[in-house]
């Protein structure tokens, strides 16, 4: 059989757009920079997103939706924020067939427009804190698209909250950053994530603060796959968001803003993806096992049928493959394509055995089980089998980090994975000639790898790679 796609080592790239579009995940949209989400990875995304909204929901933030078009005066009111978006913002001028007297801003993120209504919702402290989130698409213009890591629309969450003191929101922020998004990432995703703080120049527009979440990809590229924002007084300030506190007096609030977006997905692709397509981690699966009908004779379906029945009632996401009449090796490569964790193989043979064959995505092994020994097995595996994702994650991520003392050595060693080195030998202008070079830091951490509260630590560790 001739490959199916391009191997990794040979084109990383373009392995990455083969697995897309040849497991079926999304296309390029009619407008350049758009995509079309097609169902096998949208469910992917209702996966990432029903998992993500109830730890946001028990974090205390409640859902809300706000407008897709923003008054471009909005976005002038915080001038660093303007700034920092004005090469991707997509503007409205004309509506109806008239000039408009402003200019429309289709939403590239939401402060401003939440900025505007929290400070006619907070009017005193016992409004605080506030704590919103949304599920929405957002438009930046990307230059330079690639499907779900970069494309001029996408969706997302983006959660704002407004509290009464800067201990208070920079707690929030620091929760959602571990509790929501490090656990998520860990343990739904099987991702292991460097969680620092951004520097000045990688800084949110408007922020007073920046922490992220930095994953390295299979080619040792790293992908940031969520950030949250201290907001501090600024967008209180732009908005009058103030509140009356106990104490009587006028105070600003303040506030933070954090998301993930549909990036998550290309970045499950780039850590766990191989040759023969997609490995999902089982938690995030939407599909667990896949029941496949070798040949129909002898009651080979309706057996399929009832063990299918059987996994479901066990709590496995299963469904069953009963299509004989596509060819069996078609229908594995798909299976594997997609990253199914588990194909369960059962024909005549196997029935009149009372046996299963069982085939594990993660490193495409096969054993024969007893039929009635499946569920328990399969939930054996799939647990195994996310700690190996992980742990094969991991393992890349620790043996393809090195500690370097110089730039150049950092620049060296981020073409084939990634760098640490201190952060006072580095400074702005060592940053710069990092850029130049096509590399960044990703992050600031302590010494033992844990999140700083600032990002002038002169004993911080600068994490430095190239990123998508």
């Amino acid at each position: 059989m001739s490959r199916v796609l391009t191997p990794r080592a040979e084109d990383f790239p373009r392995w990455y757009q083969d697995v897309v579009s040849k497991a079926k995940l999304a296309e390029s949209g009619p407008v350049r920079g758009s995509m079309v989400i097609r169902p096998a990875g949208y469910a992917i995304w209702e996966r990432m997103q029903a998992d993500l909204d109830s730890r946001i929901k028990a974090a205390g933030a409640r859902n809300a939706y706000f407008p897709l078009f923003i008054p471009n005066s909005y976005l002038q009111r915080e001038a660093e924020h303007v700034q920092g978006f004005s090469p991707e913002l997509a503007v409205v001028t004309l509506a109806g067939g008239k000039e408009l007297e402003e200019p429309i801003v289709i939403r590239p993120t939401s402060e401003t427009v939440i900025g505007e209504y929290l400070a006619k919702w907070v009017q005193s402290y016992r409004d605080l804190p506030l704590l919103l989130n949304q599920w929405a698409n957002v438009v930046r213009w990307e230059l330079r698209p690639r499907i779900f890591l970069r494309t001029s629309e996408f969706l997302w969450q983006e959660g704002h909250t407004a509290h009464a003191t800067n201990a208070d929101a920079q707690a929030y922020a620091r929760r959602v950053l571990h509790e929501v998004y490090q656990d998520f990432m860990v343990n739904v995703l099987a991702m292991p994530v460097v969680v620092g703080i951004k520097t000045a120049r990688e800084r949110f527009a408007g922020a007073t603060a920046t922490y992220t979440l930095e994953a390295m990809m299979g080619d040792g590229k790293a992908l940031q796959m969520g950030t949250t924002h201290e907001l501090g007084q600024n967008f209180a300030r732009a908005f009058n968001i103030d509140y009356l506190s106990a104490d009587g007096k006028l105070e600003f609030a303040w506030t933070t803003s954090w998301g993930t977006s549909t990036r998550m997905v290309g970045g499950v692709i780039m850590c766990h993806g191989d040759d023969r397509g997609l490995r999902l981690p089982p938690a995030l699966a939407p599909v667990q096992a896949t029941v496949m009908v070798v040949r129909d004779e002898n009651g080979v379906a309706l057996a399929a049928t009832r063990l299918t029945r059987d996994l479901v009632g066990a709590g496995v996401r299963a469904n069953i493959d009963d299509r004989t009449d596509l060819a069996f090796g078609r229908r594995v490569v798909d299976s594997e394509l997609a990253g199914v964790p588990i194909r369960l193989e059962l024909g005549p043979r196997e029935l009149s055995k009372g046996q299963v064959t069982i085939a594990r995505r993660f490193d495409a092994s096969k054993t024969s089980a007893s039929i009635d020994a499946v569920p328990s097995l399969v939930a054996s595996a799939l647990a195994d089998d996310q700690q190996r994702l992980f742990d094969e994650a991991a393992n890349r991520q620790v043996e393809r980090t090195v500690d370097v003392t110089t730039i150049e050595d950092a620049i060296d060693a981020s073409t084939s994975g990634w760098a640490r080195m201190a952060w006072s030998a580095i400074g702005p202008g060592g940053e710069a000639t990092l850029n130049e070079h096509g590399t960044s830091v990703r992050c600031l951490t302590r010494p033992d790898g844990s999140l700083p509260e600032r990002d002038d630590d002169p004993h911080l560790i600068a994490h430095i790679a190239r990123a998508y």
